[in-house]
């Protein structure tokens, strides 16, 4: 697994490796089949976060929160429920990666959790 890391690269919207001779290259088409996902719908980005009806960013993140009527400050992944918080990691690490701050839920994020859940 190290060599296949080590060699990765993206290319347009693929990861490209090269591992014991062979070329591999994982399209985001290939991701959907191995985690069962449609490759349809909306891609929500900051734009269009408006279209997902009946979204009220801090009500949702109250009903994610073990204990809702604790203050907030900060949308912190830290007091989430068991599986809001594995859907944010897999968000916040995998499906839209960013190179700091994991802790910190952005409003796509929350968007993202609520359509994966709902």
């Amino acid at each position: 697994m190290k060599v296949f890391y080590t060699n990765l690269h993206v290319v347009g919207d693929n990861l490209c490796s090269h591992m014991k001779g062979i070329d591999m290259e994982k399209t985001p088409k290939l991701w959907y089949v191995v985690v069962s996902l449609k490759y349809v719908g909306l891609r929500i980005n900051k734009e269009n976060i408006g279209v997902v009806d009946e979204f009220n960013k801090m009500q949702y993140y109250r009903s994610c929160l073990k204990n809702p009527q604790s203050k907030v400050r900060n949308f912190l992944v830290g007091g989430l429920k068991l599986n809001e918080r594995i859907i944010t990691f897999i968000v916040s690490w995998i499906l839209t990666p960013r190179g700091s701050n994991h802790s910190v839920l952005t409003e796509e994020d929350l968007v993202l959790i609520y359509c994966i859940m709902n």
